[in-house]
């Protein structure tokens, strides 16, 4: 009995890290979405792959998601809708804070790694600290985050609720190949 109740409580480990994976790439695909959007559309600049890796997607914003599933979900996570209202301040303030936090941890990650960040635009903005992080992205990073984890996350727990096991382990196996994949390919062969 006890060996069957390890067993499961190891597949249920298993099972939700195949679907955190699958989160990972999702929101990271959202964020290169996004931040294209505003490129293209708000800015109108144009074009560019706005993500580190080649395929379109922005692994910061899988890791912001994963952070704000492990550390703010859980403040609203099952609780009904009234009573979710009730935190969607803290959640937001949480968001904007881990989101804020994690663009300038960022980059200066990619400032020691490859001499520069990718989004030295926040200069221009009244209030920003060494042009890396700004107050006006950070509101917007914060109402990002109480949409992914309000509306987004919803709909991807119940994508990821329909899949069987297999489905699951096919799915995020491919996804991490793919990244793997494209991180070499960026890293050892990408000019």
């Amino acid at each position: 009995m006890i060996n069957e109740n390890t067993n499961n409580i190891k597949f249920n480990r298993l099972l939700n890290l195949r679907k955190y994976i699958l989160y990972f790439i999702m929101y990271s695909m959202f964020g290169w979405i996004y931040e294209v959007f505003l490129e293209v559309v708000v800015y109108k600049w144009g074009f560019s792959n706005r993500g580190v890796l080649f395929g379109p997607y922005c692994p910061v914003y899988g890791v912001g998601a994963l952070i704000f599933l492990f550390a703010i979900y859980p403040i609203i996570r099952n609780k009904s809708f009234g009573k979710r209202l009730l935190w969607i301040l803290p959640v937001f303030l949480g968001c904007m804070t881990v989101a804020t936090l994690l663009e300038l941890i960022t980059s200066y990650i990619m400032e020691w790694t490859t001499g520069s960040w990718p989004w030295q635009t926040y200069v221009d903005y009244d209030i920003h600290f060494q042009g890396r992080i700004a107050l006006s992205p950070s509101i917007r990073f914060g109402l990002g985050g109480v949409f992914f984890l309000y509306v987004i996350q919803p709909l991807f727990e119940k994508i990821t609720g329909r899949m069987d096991s297999r489905q699951l382990s096919i799915t995020s196996i491919t996804v991490l190949g793919i990244l793997m994949v494209d991180f070499i390919y960026t890293v050892f062969f990408r000019g």
